[in-house]
């Protein structure tokens, strides 16, 4: 089950849509274009200045998002103390991609590299809030392969 366009340009038949509150979403928009290439799709604005919904594209996927509205239990990433929410885009090349994110203004997490799991990946957090890993596929690797390298990374406390 595929996104489909309507004829104003709006996407509808997503299964599941992300929708991310944030402190402001004019700059989280911004941000997202430079760091990620999000194509923002429209956004309301309220006329004190605060958007009340705005939709980006990331690759294929949609994003939602908007500014904090505390009385409707809104509330940022810096709000609540943190989020456990991470987000991952598939990328041509992880090396790139991050050094793009930091250059809009992300910090690394976890430096670029080559993982069990078949990815070359890095993670990097936006001034949001969120966390983003940039993963770079490079191999598939089975299910039980992956257990195997995971068990083998805890008993030798690589992790």
């Amino acid at each position: 089950m595929g996104a489909k366009q309507t004829e104003k340009g709006r996407a509808v038949g997503l299964t599941v849509q992300p929708h991310l509150t944030v402190h402001d979403a004019k700059a989280a928009i911004d941000f997202y274009v430079k760091a990620f290439g999000a194509v923002e799709q429209f956004r309301l604005v309220e006329p004190s200045g605060r958007v009340g919904h705005a939709e980006i594209k990331i690759g294929d996927s949609l994003l939602m998002m908007n500014d904090e509205y505390p009385d409707f239990g809104a509330r940022c990433p810096a709000a609540i103390g943190g989020s456990p929410v991470m987000f991952r885009i598939e990328v041509a090349d992880a090396d790139a991609a991050v050094e793009r994110a930091v250059e809009a203004g992300a910090t690394v997490v976890r430096p670029v590299k080559d993982e069990f799991y078949g990815d070359r990946m890095g993670m990097v957090a936006c001034p949001f809030g969120y966390r983003w890993s940039l993963a770079q596929p490079k191999e598939v690797v089975t299910p039980e392969d992956m257990q195997k390298s995971w068990t083998k990374m805890l008993e030798s406390g690589q992790v």
